[in-house]
């Protein structure tokens, strides 16, 4: 009978969105918390890091948004993350990097995740846009 050794690594995840996420980032976060879970990671911090125009059109998306993410994963779960990150219809793109060199207090990234839960919390409470179309 053999055992098998259980690996965790740390890890940094960018996560891009079209913009229209930018009106519902508490669904973005919560869809990259799901891929997460179910690749059995550990989510230490999750924040907005940019929106930005893409330097080329993906999936007819002219600006994006950006989430930084830091987490703890069994090595041989994180190609289950990349597969079900490319899969996503919500995600335009996904990069994962291994960084065992973060720190505790760097894996937690405590500001910048309660600046992200304010702009979430002040999006869900601004008004509709006057008219109902979207932006182009």
């Amino acid at each position: 009978m053999t055992t098998t050794e259980t690996r965790i690594g740390k890890y940094e995840a960018m996560f891009l969105f079209p913009q229209s996420a930018s009106a519902d980032m508490n669904g973005a976060m919560d869809h990259i918390k799901e891929v997460l879970s179910k690749g059995e990671a550990t989510l230490h911090s999750l924040v907005k890091w940019d929106e930005r125009r893409l330097a080329y059109d993906i999936d007819g998306n002219k600006r994006g948004v950006y989430f930084l993410s830091r987490f703890t994963a069994d090595t041989r779960k994180v190609k289950e993350i990349e597969r079900d990150c490319r899969l996503s219809e919500k995600m335009l793109r996904s990069l994962i990097v291994r960084n065992d060199e973060l720190t505790d207090e760097e894996m937690k990234n405590a500001s910048a995740a309660q600046r992200t839960m304010d702009e979430a919390r002040l999006r869900e409470d601004a008004p509709a846009p006057a008219g109902g179309g979207t932006e182009e």
